[in-house]
C-alpha cells in the first residue's frame, strides 16, 4: 500500500449531538480530503448490539449516523464507507484472533475492568450483567482494524488501549502463524481537538443528558442555547470569553476572525442574551445547508442502503481474497492437495539450484530466504528462518539480549548451523525449531541457499575490494 491508510469506526448508538460534530464527525471528514491517505469509514453495527438489545432503536440509529456523515460532506465515492455487519470477513477474522487471544489481556481491558470495579463496588457478583459481547469487544475491534490492514486509528485517549490490543493481537498472529499478515497500528490521538462543554458546563454528553443534537429544528436548538449555564455578570460588563462555556461553543463554529470580534464583544460587556443569540445563528449558519441533506437521506433511507452495500462491496474485494489467505496460513484448507506436506512441500522445486552451486535464474527472481531478528512483547529477542512465499520455517529460542540473537544469526549465515531432528543446531544445543506443519528438509534446504547466498554476496564484496 503506496498511501497511509487510516480506518475511523463510528458506533450508531443515539442522535450525533454538537460535541460529536466539533470533535470527531468535522476533522474526519476534512482528514478524509488529503489526497494521500486512504480513508474507511464503518458503522460498527455489531459494537452497538453490546450496549442496544432494541432492534428498532439499532436501525434508526445505524440511518440518522449514516445520514449524517453524508450530510456533513463525506463523499463515499472518494472513501471507503461501509456498514461493519455487511462484511462477513469480519467477524471471521474475530475468530481467528480469538484462538490467539490471551484471557490475561482481557481481563485487562479498561471496559471490562470498569464494569467488574462497579459490581465489586455495590458488593455483587463482579461479572454480573457483563456479557460476552463487552468481553470480548476489544477482539472484534482489532479484527475491524486488522481487516483492513489499517495505519492509524483515530481515537480519544480513552480509546488507546483498544489499538494497542490490535496490535499485540496482529503481532501474535504474525508470529505464530509466519509471516507478516497484518500492519500493525498506530493510534492517532489529536491533543488539539476540541471538547464542547453541554448545557450545563459539564463536557457535552449524552451520559449526561447536556447535548444539543446535531439536527434539531432551529427553534429547538434556540432553545436549547439559550437554556447554555452562565454566571450572574450583567450586560455592560465586561466577561472574560475564556471562562465562557458560551464563547468555547461559538469559538469551535467561527473563523479566526468571528472569534476576535466576539472576544471583544465580551470584553466591551455584550449580555448574556445576545451572546447566546450570536452563537445560535452561528451554529445554524453553518449546519442549515447540512440539515436539508440530512433530511432527504432521511427520508430516503434505500439510498442510504444503496450507498452502503456499495461500500461494502468494495470493501470485500479486499477482505474477501484477505481472509482466503488468513484461512490458508491456519491450516484452514482444502484436503485434495494432499496433507503430507501441506504447507512447504514444493519449497525444493522452487528452490533449485544448479550444478555449479550457485542459483537459477528463476530463484533469483524469487524472494531469497532470509534470518530475521525482532523483539517480542516478552522482551526477549527472536530470530526467524522465513521465505515470503513459504513463511516460517524455523522459529529461535529466545535471547535475553539482542547481541547474542544477531552473534548466533552471523554464524548460522556463515554455515555454521544445521537443521537436525526438527531444530536448527548450533554446537550441539538446539537454537531454532522447525514448526509442525513444515517439512523439515524444506527448512534444511532453506538453510542451505541462504548460506550459499551469504557466501556469494560475500566473495563478490571481497572481488571488487
Amino acid at each position: 500500500m503506496s498511501k497511509r491508510r487510516v480506518l475511523t469506526g463510528i458506533k450508531p448508538t443515539g442522535s450525533p449531538h454538537l460535541g460529536n460534530y466539533v470533535g470527531a464527525i468535522k476533522p474526519a471528514i476534512a482528514a478524509s480530503r488529503d489526497a494521500n491517505v486512504d480513508s474507511y469509514f464503518f458503522l460498527a453495527d455489531y459494537h452497538a448490539l453490546i450496549s442496544c438489545q432494541k432492534p428498532l432503536d439499532v436501525q434508526r440509529s445505524t440511518l440518522e449516523i449514516a445520514a449524517t456523515w453524508l450530510a456533513l460532506g463525506l463523499d463515499p465515492e472518494r472513501v471507503m464507507f461501509y456498514r461493519q455487519s455487511d462484511i462477513p470477513e469480519i467477524p471471521e477474522l474475530t475468530w481467528l484472533l480469538t484462538c490467539v487471544t490471551g484471557k490475561g489481556l482481557l481481563n485487562r481491558a479498561h471496559a471490562y475492568k470498569a464494569a467488574v470495579d462497579a459490581n465489586a463496588a455495590e458488593g455483587v457478583d463482579v461479572d454480573a450483567g457483563i456479557s460476552a459481547g463487552l468481553y470480548m469487544y476489544p477482539v472484534l475491534m482489532a479484527a475491524d482494524i486488522l481487516m483492513f490492514n489499517a495505519h492509524a486509528v483515530p481515537v480519544g485517549k480513552d480509546q488507546v488501549q483498544h489499538i494497542e490490543i490490535a496490535r499485540d493481537l496482529g503481532q501474535r498472529f504474525n508470529h505464530i502463524y509466519g509471516g507478516d499478515h497484518f500492519v500493525l497500528p498506530e493510534a492517532q490521538v489529536d491533543e488539539n481537538t476540541a471538547t464542547l462543554a453541554g448545557l450545563d458546563g459539564r463536557k457535552m454528553s449524552k451520559s449526561y443528558d447536556n447535548t444539543i443534537r446535531l439536527w434539531d429544528e432551529p427553534a429547538v436548538m434556540r432553545k436549547l442555547v439559550m437554556s447554555i449555564v452562565t454566571n450572574s455578570l450583567l450586560p455592560g460588563v465586561p466577561k472574560n470569553p475564556d471562562e465562557s462555556h458560551v464563547f468555547s461553543i461559538y469559538q469551535a463554529f467561527a473563523t479566526p476572525a468571528e472569534t476576535a470580534a466576539m472576544r471583544k464583544a465580551y470584553q466591551d460587556g455584550i449580555s448574556w442574551g445576545d451572546a447566546k443569540q450570536a452563537l445560535f445563528e452561528r451554529i445554524d449558519r453553518d449546519l442549515a445547508p447540512a440539515r436539508e441533506r440530512y433530511r432527504h437521506y432521511m427520508t430516503n433511507p434505500n439510498e442510504v442502503e444503496a450507498l452502503l452495500l456499495r461500500g461494502a462491496e468494495r470493501a470485500r474485494e479486499e477482505s474477501r481474497p484477505f481472509i482466503a489467505r488468513l484461512r490458508d496460513a491456519v491450516g484452514l484448507r482444502s484436503l485434495a492437495s494432499g496433507v503430507a506436506r501441506p504447507v512447504h512441500g514444493n519449497l525444493d522445486s522452487r528452490l533449485e539450484l544448479s550444478g555449479s552451486g550457485t542459483m537459477t535464474a528463476d530463484l533469483q527472481k524469487m524472494s531469497p530466504p532470509e534470518l530475521k531478528q525482532y523483539r517480542d512483547s516478552d522482551g526477549q529477542f527472536y530470530f526467524k528462518l522465513a521465505e515470503k512465499s513459504a513463511g516460517v520455517l524455523a522459529q529461535s529460542i529466545g535471547f535475553a539480549n539482542g547481541k547474542d540473537a544477531g552473534a548466533t544469526i552471523a554464524r548460522i549465515k556463515r554455515g555454521e548451523g544445521a537443521i537436525a531432528n526438527g531444530e536448527l543446531v548450533l554446537d550441539g544445543a538446539a537454537v531454532a525449531y522447525v514448526p509442525d506443519m513444515v517439512d523439515p528438509a524444506d527448512a534444511s534446504l532453506a538453510l542451505d541457499v541462504l548460506v550459499r547466498l551469504e557466501a556469494e554476496a560475500l566473495a563478490k564484496k571481497q572481488a571488487q575490494a
